[in-house]
């Protein structure tokens, strides 16, 4: 059997947290630009699926391959490193300046590849905008005023509620990361990343890196968004959600409840010598 219990997970992730953390601005720069493209497409292909065959939840199955990818490829995105990075700051081998540090830089790694895949979509969907915004690209359009006039509209229910669906997204994302440590087989870890993605996807919540691709991209299609739309009504709130939902609802919560105490550790080799005498 494959399986890894949870104890062994959280060891997996407080050793995936040091991996990233060692890595250098170079490392994490190419990862986390190659992990902000692979969400524009597999966000593009979701939309393709929905759009041919007027069923929503199709394009939820299909939207984990890229988390599956990025996963498999060991590359980087903010939301699941807001669940990872912070744990070796609980177990006092980092510093929070350098956890900070290292979400900054993938944060704008993620964004680079999200805006750099949107252009070149932009121009296939439209042939350099030879061809009206129609089927996919239009439903990119309105998908970005939605997440981000749509939410205006609201004042102060719309912030809120993005925030939250900032919160419920990455709580479910990060678990789909999570998960994959579960298993040591390939299959095993497909199988495990896609159950929380696709429910992220399909109940309609709001993720930081989707959103970098979503919102530029229908901008450049001719979404009616300013730059302050984007960021204020949705790019930084949902940020923020995302991570309390990473942090707080995934990687804290399996840290406090599953990680062994270190009093525990430390006693077992004397109970073991007491018991011998």
């Amino acid at each position: 059997m494959d399986y890894a219990k949870p104890t062994d997970v959280i060891a997996s992730m407080i050793d995936a947290g040091q991996k990233k953390l060692a890595l250098g601005p170079r490392d994490l720069m190419i990862r986390g630009a190659l992990s902000g493209a692979l969400l524009g497409a597999a966000t593009t292909l979701a939309f393709t699926g929905a759009v041919t065959t007027g069923q929503p939840l199709v394009g939820a199955l299909i939207f984990p391959v890229s988390l599956v990818m990025i996963v498999l490829l060991g590359l980087e995105l903010v939301t699941g490193s807001f669940a990872l990075v912070p744990l070796p700051r609980l177990e006092g081998t980092t510093t929070w300046s350098a956890v900070v540090a290292n979400w900054s830089w993938v944060f704008i790694a993620n964004l680079l590849g999200s805006v750099a895949f949107g252009v070149l979509i932009a121009i296939s969907l439209t042939n350099m905008g030879k061809v009206e915004v129609a089927g996919v690209a239009a439903r990119i359009v309105s998908v970005a005023e939605a997440k981000t006039i749509g939410n205006a509209a609201l004042g102060t229910a719309g912030m809120v509620s993005v925030f939250v669906k900032g919160v419920l997204c990455n709580w479910l994302v990060c678990l789909g990361v999570v998960m994959a440590m579960t298993s040591t087989s390939t299959v095993g870890k497909i199988a495990a990343t896609w159950l929380p993605i696709f429910l992220f996807f399909a109940l309609g919540f709001e993720h930081a890196v989707v959103n970098m691709f979503i919102i530029p991209t229908g901008m450049l299609l001719g979404a009616k968004v300013s730059m302050y739309d984007w960021w204020v009504w949705n790019q930084i709130p949902v940020t923020l959600g995302n991570l309390v939902g990473g942090f707080v609802f995934t990687g804290l919560a399996l840290y406090v409840t599953y990680k062994p105490a270190k009093q525990q550790v430390a006693a077992a080799p004397i109970a073991v010598q007491a018991a011998a005498e």
